[in-house]
């Protein structure tokens, strides 16, 4: 089998799973820009290939194959740093959120013990 068959394949096969994830709701949009837009740029690169060569020699890369894992471990490393940002916002949150319920309950205590006098 072609190793650009495979590719496309496999793009797209990770383009429609973050889809249907998206559908299911499983995973939020937000989330799967990064997603999306890598599996769109495996589709674009495994239909025109030959710019996967003069973007290789471009940027001074003997191997096409060397860009290639270069630039995935550059968005694998992007995609974790926003991960990360997103997780630390969520963690924040949670102790906001943590911190409200508390006071209400603590209120809720005062106002039944007021109601029982």
């Amino acid at each position: 089998m072609n190793i650009h068959l495979v590719a496309f394949l496999v793009s797209v096969a990770v383009f429609l799973f973050v889809i249907d994830l998206v559908r299911r709701r499983r995973l939020t949009f937000k989330y799967a820009v990064g997603w999306l837009s890598v599996s769109a740029v495996g589709i674009f690169f495994a239909v025109f290939y030959r710019l996967i060569f003069a973007c290789a020699d471009f940027f001074g890369f003997e191997l096409p194959s060397n860009f290639i894992f270069f630039t995935l471990f550059c968005v694998f490393v992007f995609l974790s740093l926003v991960m990360t940002v997103f997780l630390c916002q969520q963690n924040i949150r949670n102790d906001l959120m943590a911190q409200k319920i508390a006071l209400l309950e603590f209120e809720l205590k005062e106002l039944k013990k007021k109601s029982e006098k």
